[in-house]
């Protein structure tokens, strides 16, 4: 049983020329492709799967973040197909109604590069800033499957892993100043509370992304149970239904520790899905069903980004 993640899913760059994107005639063309080659896992199926411990055989499809892209063009696409798939929101697009920082990260290099972007913020952030800058995992073990030049890694690591969330807002906010940048809204950028509802109503699953797309293992115990616990409560408001899965923000066994997997046990959390790219086993559905693998939809044909 294989997990697919996906993220951008849109028709063009829609202004962003550099954003890692899926086009959207590559995610139909992939659709087309699993069916054939790998076929598709039902949420009937899955939830048999989960109870039992025994994998299905198929694909389950699975997208972070909560983008309008995944309202306005997968979610028609998946419906027309009768498929279903499982959308992981992070609340904070909606109690904030700002972006959130690491779309804000991706934005920012999208426009302006990572050259640009990394001299800007050279300009604004200086070392006690740099609270997790120490942390091996994080020197390490993140963007080594991403095809991004070095400035616009050392600019995403930056922001993303070695900043102390304190000062990461503001510091953002004053590097889009000085990169004199406007960022589309959140009502544009995300999908609404109502759509959310709608796609639930068709059948979608829609799952924990956190509330403000934290590193979990960068923030304390009590922290990590307001991500889980805040989240899960606004989306069974919004859905009317029982959360009863999450996806790491991030991913990788760097973005979390076995204490998160204690919280979302706790909060009635199911199972959970990582960043590693192989088959969901039995041995993960027995022994480990908060930390599932998933591939990145990169991993099959017509997956790369930008390309048609």
């Amino acid at each position: 049983m294989k997990a697919i993640m996906y993220h951008y899913v849109r028709p063009g760059s829609l202004g962003w020329e550099r954003l890692k994107y899926l086009h959207f005639d590559n995610f139909r063309r992939q659709l087309d492709w699993l069916a054939k080659n790998v076929g598709f896992v039902s949420r009937e199926e899955f939830r048999d799967s989960v109870a039992s411990g025994e994998p299905g055989n198929g694909a389950i499809l699975t997208f972070d973040d909560g983008f309008a892209d995944h309202y306005r063009y997968v979610f028609p696409e998946l419906a027309s197909r009768k498929l279903w798939a499982m959308f992981f929101i992070p609340t904070g697009i909606y109690t904030s109604r700002r972006l959130l920082d690491v779309h804000r990260i991706h934005l920012i290099t999208a426009h302006c590069g990572g050259t640009a972007s990394l001299a800007a913020a050279g300009d604004v952030v200086t070392d006690d800033m740099l609270t997790d800058a120490h942390v091996d995992e994080f020197k390490d073990g993140t963007y080594s499957r991403f095809d991004d030049d070095a400035d616009t890694i050392a600019f995403k690591r930056m922001f993303n892993y070695f900043i102390a969330y304190e000062h990461r807002e503001q510091t953002l906010d004053r590097v889009i100043d000085k990169l004199e940048l406007e960022l589309p809204s959140a009502d544009e950028f995300y999908v609404s509370a109502k759509g959310l509802k709608e796609m639930a109503d068709a059948g979608m699953q829609i799952g924990s992304h956190s509330v403000n797309h934290p590193v979990m293992s960068k923030i304390d115990l009590a922290r990590q149970r307001q991500e889980i616990e805040l989240s899960f409560d606004y989306l069974n408001r919004i859905t009317g239904a029982p959360v009863e899965t999450f996806c790491y923000p991030y991913g990788g066994f760097h973005s979390f520790t076995t204490d998160t997997e204690t919280l979302l046990t706790q909060a009635g959390c199911r199972y959970a899905f990582n960043f590693e790219p192989r088959d969901i086993s039995a041995n993960d559905l027995r022994s480990r069903p908060q930390a599932l693998p998933r591939y990145d939809c990169n991993h099959f044909p017509f997956g790369v980004a930008g390309t048609v």
